[in-house]
């Protein structure tokens, strides 16, 4: 578009409308407010909108869906904001007909049941996933300060435990979920001239933004991650990509390949929250040209100013929150999104950890796939992976039978290896290689519980997963 706008979609019926007084709002926040008054569709409505990262196409900005969740990784809000689209207003009330009622029904309440009376939610509600700081960090797999470390002196000030316990003010669920696993923490911060006045922030936390603004910057404060977190979410970036760009910085200004004229004036250091704060909203205004190359992500930066060697990018995109072992690596490096999620080699190796095993590349390789394999399925299905153990092959099919398809854990087994070749098949087109991924150096020299991972086994297993994709190894499935 050559102006600004957003797109409204109520009841089937699509709307271009103009967005330019929307655009360039400080906060994306501000932006979910003004369209929750004036757009139709309360309680049975989604809004999506970018915030200033997004308009200047930071390649690493998000799209913030419901206030508290995103569209966080490879840059969305890049390509909304490529388009002037400032906002997508979605809403409904239409239904699915359900040929089995009574099917339906019955497995419904299993699965309410379950969801909401047995253990395997029961994580995600209470403290969500920020539980993983406390034990990361006891098994020396936290990445901390870009990775120069894998666990504090003392335990973390912002484990999930410390947030319930001293800053956890809410908890919401997504449209229909009776998990309630989004955390809000409350922030109270002094008005500067005022006494007795507060300004009070609900915050969202999970894990990754706890790790990639907290650990990876070297951060000892509570409060200070919660403000890094919100800075984020006021701009429009995803935490994970912002948190390990601010720390490959700081290394960089330690080593003296940046200095006070490329910052203008900023001087990153390790904990230094309001350093930290000025140089999130500099990237994402694209003020100055240092902060413009680091809006463009990791690998653009080592390229421009040195220190590949402990940038830590997988793919082009920033490391996530677990050094748990071998598993972690190569799902971030083979994935189809570079994410953690892909495949969970973090829970991998945690697994082979706890039954003291290791396994061969090979197995590993076909392990990962296997797990990534059924994400695809679920993925498609729309589950949420946070549910992905209440979603097994049987429950599936039996879910998908009542609304009329028949599909066999078999089936759907096949059908997600199909789905991730066909990925596959389309990066390849494109240019891409798991035999040409560059591994970064820090990752292979920081001890993870394992012990150094080396970079033989590493090649070994991606040339075990490309025949594999390929359909070369015997693995059922289309390619």
């Amino acid at each position: 578009s050559e102006v600004p706008v957003y797109l409204a979609i109520h009841h089937g019926r699509v709307q271009f409308r103009d967005a330019r007084a929307l655009w360039g709002l400080s906060s994306s926040l501000t932006v979910g407010r003004v369209l929750r008054e004036i757009e139709p569709g309360s309680g049975a409505r989604t809004i999506l909108r970018i915030g200033k990262a997004g308009e200047n196409l930071v390649t690493y900005a998000a799209v913030i869906a419901e206030t508290y969740r995103h569209f966080g990784r490879l840059g969305l809000g890049a390509v909304f904001g490529s388009k002037k689209l400032k906002a997508v207003v979605i809403s409904g009330t239409g239904t699915i007909p359900i040929p089995q009622p009574a099917p339906y029904q019955k497995l419904y309440r299993e699965l309410w049941e379950k969801a909401t009376r047995s253990e395997l939610m029961r994580k995600y509600h209470d403290l969500g996933t920020s539980q993983n700081i406390r034990p990361l960090h006891l098994i020396s797999a936290l990445p901390v300060r870009n990775l120069l470390a894998t666990r504090y002196e003392e335990e973390p000030p912002f484990t999930g435990e410390r947030l319930a316990e001293h800053f956890l003010g809410r908890r919401l669920a997504c449209s229909a979920c009776p998990v309630a696993c989004i955390h809000l923490a409350l922030l109270r911060e002094p008005h500067p001239s005022e006494p007795y006045f507060y300004k009070t922030t609900f915050v969202s936390y999970d894990h990754e933004p706890l790790y990639a603004l907290g650990s990876m910057l070297g951060i000892r404060e509570t409060e200070g991650v919660l403000k890094l977190i919100d800075a984020t979410e006021i701009f429009g970036l995803d935490a994970i990509s912002t948190g390990v760009v601010l720390a490959w910085a700081t290394e960089a200004f330690e080593r003296g390949l940046i200095g006070e004229a490329e910052t203008e004036g900023l001087r990153p250091a390790w904990g230094e929250v309001k350093v930290y704060l000025e140089m999130i909203r500099r990237i994402a205004e694209r003020r100055g040209e240092f902060y413009r190359v680091l809006g463009d992500g990791l690998r653009r930066a080592e390229e421009r100013y040195g220190g590949g060697e402990f940038a830590l990018h997988f793919g082009g995109n920033e490391m996530p929150g677990y050094h748990t072992g071998p598993g972690a690596l190569l799902t971030y490096l083979s994935g189809s999104r570079h994410s953690h999620l892909d495949s969970a080699g973090y829970a991998l190796d945690q697994e082979l950890l706890s039954q003291g095993k290791t396994l061969s590349p090979r197995e590993m390789a076909q392990r990962l796939l296997r797990e990534e394999a059924r994400r695809q399925v679920l993925s498609s299905l729309v589950v949420c992976f946070f549910a992905r153990n209440l979603y097994d092959g049987e429950t599936i099919s039996a879910a998908l039978r009542t609304l009329g398809m028949d599909f066999s854990p078999e089936d759907l087994e096949r059908l997600g290896m199909e789905i991730l070749r066909r990925k596959f098949a389309f990066k390849v087109r494109e240019g891409f290689s798991l035999g040409n991924l560059k591994i970064p150096k820090r990752a292979l020299e920081a001890p993870t519980p394992f012990g150094r991972v080396s970079e033989e086994f590493l090649r070994e297993a991606l040339w075990e997963m490309e025949k594999i994709l390929r359909g070369e190894d015997g693995v059922e499935g289309t390619a």
